[in-house]
């Protein structure tokens, strides 16, 4: 026998071995992925047959040892082979996912009659209730709402008002600086100045400066991050008494119909005469007790008649028209009618604390 005889015969045997070693592997690997009972028990099976040192690519491995005329169908053979291995890897994974997923309804079965969980309903904040019954009260009287910027200029904040650079009255006000020049408003009033500028003039005026403000302060009773809001009428002819009259409105509004006002002088640079306006205890009544410290009275905002300087500054003459102001802190406002001691449980994000609180005319927030 010639060489050439001897090398078709090797690999004639060779292709019979090649497609014998075909079969045996998809036998085996059939009967191995019907025994496979976890997914991944079936990707063992799947990397021991077809991956990169698996039985199946072994034997593919091994087409260059055959005739070239039966490497077609050899090839063939083997993709056949391939192609059912991979067929019942996903019948089999599909078979598994169903028997998972029904041992997972039975497990995680849910019993739709039971009644639901009702999801807790939000409630306001105090400052904000308090911010939206004081504008209420004001804007039922015909003020309008108006607003500015947080970050103001030297000038806007204290010069404006009659508080020059070396001004005393600036000590009362601890500031965040981030310049000589630019500071965070210490009060809402720059935006009495800001609204005259803008509107000079025109006639009457009448705002109230809802908003935060800033100082250096953090106690029981001073946070350094607060809210006021303040009020500015100017017209003809304005006095004390419609000051006043104002006011004794909004207490009675805000407190009850029997809260009383009291006036006391005081000093403000940007009012004259200035005033600090009390009212009567809503605990006791005027009574006595220790949220008054057995005065009767409450401190509750200042107010007096705008100096002329100010006016000057808003671009009206004060010899023609007046007008008064006042501020009143919102957080104040809050703790008085809530009888709340200690500010800091106001930004103390406490939930349960917070829970209690609801507008007037809905019942209280669920525990």
């Amino acid at each position: 026998m010639t060489s050439d005889s001897r090398t078709r015969k090797g690999k004639t045997e060779g292709y019979d071995g090649l497609v014998a070693r075909l079969d045996t592997a998809r036998g085996a690997a059939r009967a191995a992925i019907e025994q496979a009972g976890s997914a991944a028990a079936l990707e063992e099976v799947r990397v021991r047959f077809l991956g990169r040192s698996g039985e199946l690519t072994q034997v593919l491995r091994g087409l260059g040892q055959v005739d070239a005329a039966l490497r077609p169908e050899l090839g063939r053979i083997a993709n056949e082979v391939r192609a059912g291995v991979e067929g019942h890897l996903t019948a089999r994974g599909l078979r598994l996912d169903a028997v998972e997923l029904s041992r997972r309804l039975e497990a995680e079965r849910v019993d739709i009659t039971l009644p639901g969980t009702t999801p807790r309903r939000g409630t306001y904040h105090p400052v904000s209730l308090a911010m939206a019954d004081v504008e209420r009260v004001f804007t039922s009287m015909g003020f309008e709402v108006a607003e500015g910027p947080d970050i103001e200029t030297d000038w806007y904040n204290f010069q404006a008002l009659n508080m020059p650079r070396d001004h005393p009255a600036r000590d009362m006000q601890a500031s965040f600086y981030f310049t000589a020049d630019v500071v965070l408003r210490t009060q809402t009033s720059p935006v009495q100045i800001r609204y005259m500028r803008a509107n000079t003039p025109a006639l009457p005026v009448k705002i109230i400066a809802p908003g935060r403000v800033y100082r250096c302060d953090d106690d029981a009773t001073h946070s350094p991050v607060f809210h006021q809001v303040e009020g500015l009428v100017v017209d003809r002819g304005i006095t004390m008494g419609d000051l006043k009259g104002v006011l004794d409105v909004f207490a009675r509004e805000l407190f009850g119909p029997t809260t009383r006002t009291r006036f006391r002088p005081s000093y403000f640079p940007f009012t004259e005469p200035s005033a600090e306006v009390d009212v009567s205890c809503t605990i006791c009544g005027g009574s006595g007790c220790r949220t008054c410290k057995n005065s009767g009275w409450i401190e509750i905002l200042g107010a007096g008649l705008v100096h002329p300087q100010v006016l000057r500054n808003g671009g009206y003459d004060p010899e023609v028209v007046s007008g008064f102001a006042f501020g009143l802190g919102i957080e104040r406002v809050a703790m008085l009618r809530y009888g709340i001691a200690d500010i800091r449980l106001l930004y103390g994000g406490d939930v349960r604390f917070l829970r209690q609180f609801r507008p007037a005319g809905e019942g209280r927030a669920q525990a």
